[in-house]
């Protein structure tokens, strides 16, 4: 029974992880109508990002590790360049092309997902090599009935649920979030009541890109390597988060998001190479069973 409950630590561990990148799937899907598969790699960037910004404040290092203040405005930092990048990203590749075939904003956003892989290869001050992600939490690792659990696991696992709560009282209770949901239901209707429309798809992009520096953060905490192409395999898995949830339903990102984590790490004591597939039999399962997610809804699109 302890391993049980072992492997749910580990699970909601990376299905937190999931559920924040997913967020940011979902969330573009729901407000834009595009799949944007560069999202996964604001995640590496805003774990390659906090790497350099340890270093900027390791004066502030006390035995070797970062005061939980520090901690906190650095993941705070990280959040919002990477949030900003989002909304550049989005004026400078999407925002053009948001009248075009939705196949034009697909492929762009390929090529967009390949330079931010690869640029970073380029400067000489990060290179090809992965690098090591300095330690930000102090690791206590405490037992309870056979079960180990460590500071990192909990504060990761708390700030992961405390950034989905505010997310989702920010959408369904605050003028800004009606908004939101206004848009994604119907951007004309919305425009001729006198919503900004390029204000809400700017603002989706940056709150999207914020939690998947958040998730990045959290990821490389646990498995402390960054690598430039991290958030390929890291952005698949959470988008079948988001499409097992019901694309485009924030509820359904999260949920998806802890389910993909809780199974894939049960598959993984079963069989690694189990673990690696699960999340493409969920995926498979999920087209074939509900397409439409577990909290999704089908809609008909006007042609």
């Amino acid at each position: 029974m302890a391993t049980v409950i072992q492997l749910l630590v580990y699970g909601l561990q990376l299905g937190s992880v999931y559920a924040l990148l997913a967020l940011g799937y979902t969330m573009v899907y729901g407000i834009v109508g595009m799949i944007n598969f560069a999202h996964g790699d604001f995640l590496m960037l805003g774990a390659l990002g906090t790497v350099f910004l340890a270093q900027a404040f390791s004066f502030m290092m006390v035995n070797g590790t970062y005061p939980l203040g520090t901690v906190l405005l650095t993941i705070l930092i990280a959040m919002l360049c990477l949030g900003f990048l989002g909304v550049l990203v989005e004026a400078v590749a999407y925002k053009p092309l948001r009248n075009r075939p939705r196949m034009t904003a697909l492929i762009t956003a390929v090529g967009i997902s390949m330079f931010l892989q690869n640029f970073p290869r380029a400067l000489p001050f990060v290179g090809p090599n992965p690098r090591p992600f300095p330690k930000l939490f102090t690791v206590v690792q405490y037992n309870i009935g056979g079960v180990a659990i460590t500071s990192t696991q909990i504060i990761m696992i708390a700030l992961s649920l405390i950034l989905m709560v505010v997310l989702y009282v920010f959408v369904n209770k605050t003028r800004l979030g009606s908004k939101m949901r206004a848009v994604s239901m119907d951007k004309e209707a919305a425009a001729l009541v006198g919503i900004n429309i390029n204000f809400i798809i700017s603002l989706t992009f940056f709150i999207g890109a914020a939690f998947a520096a958040a998730s990045g953060i959290f990821y490389a905490s646990i498995y402390p390597q960054v690598e430039v192409y991290m958030g390929t395999w890291l952005g698949t898995k959470s988008f079948i988060a988001a499409v097992l949830g019901g694309i485009g339903d924030i509820r359904g990102a999260m949920l998806g998001g802890i389910i993909m984590g809780v199974t894939e790490i049960y598959a993984t004591s079963i069989n690694s190479d189990l673990g690696y597939a699960i999340g493409f039999i969920i995926l498979i399962v999920i087209l074939l069973v509900k397409p439409a997610g577990i909290m999704g809804k089908f809609t008909i699109e006007k042609v």
